[in-house]
């Protein structure tokens, strides 16, 4: 930066003054220096296509000594726009395609296949060096905005010479007209992805603040939005996925307006589920409240399907990218082994199992049919586990989903593949599906063998805490997913009989099972082992009918769990839950005809518990 007070000092500048520019200012301002005036005349002005950039910024009265003072700077550090500039003549317009990516993948196909189409690629930072390693030709972004880079980087792209370029509309004249007075070329395809936010914030879970804050995207999203605005004219790109595509809409004249928008729909879907991500992230550096007063739930394909719950209903299958989610396990981010696809009902079951089986510590097995839990059973022996399990309901069991809690060896493997029905002893059990942790490489060997058909899925752990969303007509229900499990809460006897400790153990394996089976639910237990469940129904008094009559005679010294309160006791459930053999009643408490239950239980010397926690499951 340099001021000049008389033409002497002038004449030590390294570049010409515009004379037309100067006669200009000195009309606008008589005291500029006559001096300095003639000095420029005395110069040969710079081509047009080497602008210098001169503007007046200030004059004031001053001696016979010094002229008013003028700011001069060079080219090639910054541009001063000066507001009565005339209209530079236009240029031929050569093809730009601007790329700017943290994700460089199939970069040089993209770079290489534009410039055989004849683009000059604009480029920044490291996907220039990219560019350049790979021996193409690229001009840095710098060199058309004539401005460089500023505040560690915030500031590159944010500039009229780049958003001039991608929004002026190519068939309103008087936009054109306003490029070439700035002398600003035309922007045809931008090829943009983000900083990647989301792999930083969930890459450590002490990422400080600051650092989060700084990953976050300014101008590539505002380039992505003024492309994909503008998409009548500049081709936007956010995906690899699409390089081929591109280059082959292109060569064939890229006069598709319906290609144009679907990349401009997933340009602002890309940004939209960016910016998701930054919500979600800041909301929880903000508060530590789980409901907040907007939200957004970034959904992505993972697979479509054959057809919905009904073959008349399309459907597909969307993952979750919510941050929360992330490393959260469940159904969506399983491994599928081997089968057929999954279906709609599939991943229901599928997880309405995994999720019933990953609730108990000891080595358990759980078998589903239509997302209710048919057969429950833990053992020390997973092999029996999954025996009582089944034994529990084969009728159901068959063509249902069976899960577990623990690694699949071989043995367990060959005892699913050749386990015969317990009603004949002679059907070898069917499944659609096989859920578990792991599989040992011998396990999967073995039970691929049971079925072509047969899907067989790894998956991780539900992750607690997490925000269960439910869609109904118009809007979506939020609420805490349901963790509790008997360590979290108390078991009360309210009645005169204490149960047993195995009697107590059989109510809390059964409250915990009842969890997961659909209101009005009633589950019978024994031995850590279902004996029968009645789901459903609109009224206790039938499921618990249900129940009894799957349980057997078995039901005789069992635990009963119930999701929800009994509402009337004698002549009701409770009564003939006594008089049928029951030893231990779990049920959350809570109705205005308690006492009757308490009391009839006292008549049969059965133990009620009062568990204080309702589990209804719509």
């Amino acid at each position: 930066m340099h001021y000049f007070h008389n033409s002497e000092q002038s004449k030590n500048v390294g570049f010409s003054l515009c004379p037309h520019l100067l006669l200009r200012r000195r009309r606008r301002f008589p005291e500029l220096s006559s001096s300095l005036l003639h000095h420029s005349q005395d110069q040969t002005c710079l081509p047009t296509s080497h602008p210098i950039s001169v503007a007046c910024v200030g004059v004031r009265s001053c001696s016979s000594r010094a002229a008013a003072p003028i700011r001069v700077m060079a080219a090639e550090a910054e541009i001063l726009y000066a507001p009565d500039m005339e209209s530079r003549p236009s240029a031929p317009r050569s093809k730009q395609a601007l790329i700017s990516l943290s994700d460089k993948t199939d970069l040089a196909f993209l770079g290489k296949g534009l410039q055989e189409l004849g683009y000059t690629i604009v480029s920044t930072g490291g996907t220039t060096s990219a560019l350049e390693n790979a021996g193409l030709s690229v001009s840095k972004v710098e060199h058309l905005t004539r401005f460089p880079e500023m505040l560690d980087g915030r500031v590159k792209t944010l500039h009229p010479h780049i958003h001039g370029g991608i929004l002026a509309r190519r068939d309103q004249q008087h936009h054109m007209e306003a490029l070439d007075k700035h002398g600003i070329g035309t922007i045809d395809v931008v090829v943009v992805n983000l900083y990647p936010f989301y792999d930083k914030v969930t890459s450590a879970a002490d990422i400080e603040f600051e650092d989060g804050i700084e990953s976050v995207d300014i101008g590539g999203p505002a380039m992505i939005r003024a492309a994909a605005k503008n998409h009548k004219d500049v081709l936007v790109v956010v995906d690899s996925h699409d390089y081929p595509a591109v280059l082959e809409f292109l060569k064939n004249g890229g006069d598709d307006q319906q290609f144009r928008r679907k990349l401009a729909w997933k340009a602002f879907q890309h940004v939209a589920s960016y910016d998701s991500a930054v919500s979600e992230w800041l909301w929880r550096q903000t508060t530590g409240e789980k409901f907040p007063p907007s939200l957004t739930v970034p959904l992505s394909v993972k697979s479509s399907l054959r057809y919905g719950e009904n073959p008349h209903q399309k459907a597909k299958f969307y993952v979750d990218k919510s941050l929360a989610e992330v490393n959260g396990g469940g159904i969506a981010t399983a491994i599928q082994h081997h089968g057929k696809e999954m279906s709609y009902n599939n991943y229901l079951d599928a997880d309405a199992a995994w999720n019933c089986v990953s609730e108990f510590s000891d080595p358990t097995c759980v078998v589903v049919k239509h997302m209710n839990p048919c057969g429950v059973a833990s053992r020390g022996d997973i092999l029996e586990a999954y025996r009582l399990a089944v034994k529990a309901d084969p009728v159901s069991a068959f063509g249902g989903i069976v899960a577990f809690n623990v690694e699949i060896d071989e043995n367990l493997a060959r005892e699913i593949r050749e386990f015969r029905s317990p009603t004949d002893g002679e059907t070898r059990m069917f499944y659609e599906i096989v859920v578990a942790p792991k599989y040992s490489k011998k396990g999967l060997e073995v039970l691929r063998g049971k079925s072509k058909t047969l899907r067989i899925l790894e998956a991780k752990k539900n992750k607690k805490g997490k925000l269960s969303l439910r869609q109904v007509g118009a809007g979506w229900l939020a609420q805490e997913s349901d963790d509790l499990t008997p360590a979290d809460i108390k078991f009360n006897v309210v009645s005169g009989t204490t149960p047993q400790e195995s009697g107590l153990e059989d109510a809390e394996f059964a409250w915990l099972c009842v969890k997961h089976v659909k209101s009005n639910a009633i589950v019978i237990a024994k031995n850590k082992c279902m004996l029968g469940m009645g789901s459903g129904q609109p009224n206790r008094l039938e499921s618990l009918r249900i129940a009894m009559r799957k349980s057997g005679e078995e039901v005789k010294g069992a635990a009963l769990a119930s999701d929800a309160f009994f509402p009337f006791a004698w002549n009701d459930a409770v009564e003939e839950a006594c008089q049928s053999g029951i030893a231990v009643i779990a049920e959350p408490g809570g109705s205005i005809r308690d006492q009757d239950a308490i009391e009839c239980c006292n008549k049969y010397g059965v133990s009620l518990i009062f568990t204080n926690v309702r589990h209804f499951r719509h």
